[in-house]
């Protein structure tokens, strides 16, 4: 082989290991793929560029107002068990106990019954609390979890009630792993005179639940990634992706953005990029139609507490004619019949966090930072959980908040998410993980680091997340 073949070979082979990849998205999904791209061994800074960006800041959606539960008892299946390994070495590599507040927390449902008499000693004060709230802790260290732009729903209208639909945290897998067992001694901050049972969530004698503080793990992610050379632009919301036709076909080619920090919006464009990952949640669908990729609002509530590591799912049972106070003031009845079923999560950092139902009133708006949140849903909520928790009931609120669940759907039945390459060269989705993204975020990261650097899998089979199978 002469030598002027010989260094057209080489170059030709430089040519092919270089990559410039574009993440769109800066939430857990997108923070991880960065985390684990760069930690892939494959990882060259002198020959791979990786530009993440994001339409508003670090965890601004669902991975900055989730309740951060991890779990293996979650889904799917294909990804639990990889992820929930990888979260306890990301926190052991990386100082996640203090860092992002990882643990592993007792995890259960409580069916209570709240009679009117319950209610009326407990807004007489006759009725006292089950534990002695603490002082709110320091949260210079928690989430800056500042109230939303607050909308008000004149329910007033609606004279029937409904029922309250539930998060789909729970599979029938999941369910059927309940077994029922004593109220736990330090779960003091139920009132446990109201709780007809206690369902142990997992098997006995094996830690299956764990958490993260969502807002934290996300930024470490980020930041972790940036360490390494990714370059992060923030305010930066994608616009178009296009394609160019070459002797091996039509490949993604241009990313275009606008940037939100210049004065007038100024369109900037990202040339000659190979690969683009499109990590964008329920935005992923504004920017790849075809990926059936939609939001569905949840609303949640932060409280100040510090209480034992438990994440509670509940079934209240309230009496018919009760109705919460704010809801009265306004000449409302109650929104939901019968039970209602309120998550509770304690959390670190001196928080417990809270979600409600979903619901769809409010379209996805262009980006995270304009989600609209609903300050009556809020407040059911509030009063609810206030109805089983004298605890919460006293502690300050430090935070209402919505967001939108990113949510893969087909022919209208969710799907789960996608993850892979698309039916365009170069242009990959990980996408539609529902209320299971932080606790899946480093399993889909981590293959789709492999996926792009080895071109297949290793790690897991994701086959049935295979885009392609879905014609995305």
């Amino acid at each position: 082989m002469n030598t002027l073949l010989r260094n057209q070979l080489v170059n030709m082979a430089a040519q092919q290991q270089k990559r410039n990849i574009v993440i769109v998205g800066g939430g857990i999904i997108g923070c991880t793929t960065a985390y684990f791209l760069t930690r892939h061994p494959k990882f060259d800074p002198a020959q791979h560029t990786i530009t993440l960006l994001e339409a508003s800041s670090i965890a601004a959606g669902a991975s900055g107002k989730a309740g951060g539960l991890l779990a293996l008892w979650a889904y799917p299946e294909c990804l639990v068990p990889l992820s929930y390994r990888l979260h306890r070495e990301l926190a052991d590599e990386h100082n996640g106990a203090e860092r992002w507040g990882y643990r592993q927390v007792g995890c259960g449902t409580i069916g209570a019954v709240v009679k009117k008499a319950d209610l009326e000693a407990r807004s007489q004060g006759t009725t006292t609390s089950t534990s002695n709230l603490k002082e709110p802790a320091d949260t210079t260290a928690a989430a800056p979890n500042a109230n939303l732009p607050i909308q008000a729903t004149d329910n007033s209208k609606h004279e029937e009630s409904k029922d309250w639909e539930k998060l789909a945290k729970q599979d029938t897998a999941a369910t059927s792993l309940l077994s029922e067992s004593v109220l736990p001694s330090d779960l003091d901050w139920v009132d446990s005179s109201l709780v007809q049972s206690w369902d142990v969530m997992g098997r006995r004698g094996e830690t299956e639940t764990a958490q993260a503080h969502p807002f934290h793990f996300t930024n470490a992610m980020a930041e972790l990634a940036a360490s390494k050379g990714v370059d992060i632009r923030l305010g930066a919301k994608v616009t178009n992706i296009t394609s160019s036709s070459g002797s091996g076909g039509s490949r993604v080619d241009t990313v275009e953005y606008v940037d939100r920090n210049t004065e007038n919006e100024e369109t900037k464009t990202i040339k000659d990029v190979t690969d683009v990952i499109l990590t964008a949640g329920p935005w992923t669908g504004k920017i790849l139609p075809r990926s059936k990729v939609e939001g569905l609002r949840a609303h949640s509530v932060v409280y100040e507490a510090e209480v034992s590591p438990y994440a509670v799912f509940t079934d209240i049972e309230l009496p018919s004619d009760w109705t919460p106070e704010h809801r009265k003031q306004k000449g409302q009845k109650r929104k939901h019949r019968g039970h209602v079923d309120p998550e509770i999560y304690a959390r670190p950092f001196g928080e417990v966090y809270a979600c409600g139902e979903p619901d769809k009133t409010i379209p996805l708006p262009e980006t995270a930072d304009k989600v609209q949140c609903d300050d009556d849903q809020c407040n059911d909520l509030i009063s609810y959980i206030a109805t089983v928790s004298p605890v919460l009931a006293s502690a300050p609120v430090k935070a209402k908040q919505a967001c939108y669940l990113p949510q893969h759907v087909r022919f209208g039945e969710e799907r789960g998410p996608l993850i892979g390459q698309t039916s365009t060269p170069g242009l990959w989705i990980a996408a539609g993980h529902t209320c299971w993204g932080i606790q899946n975020g480093p399993a889909t990261g981590l293959l789709m680091s492999e996926l792009i650097f080895d071109g297949q899998t290793k790690s897991a089979d994701i086959d049935k997340l295979d885009p392609k199978k879905f014609k995305v």
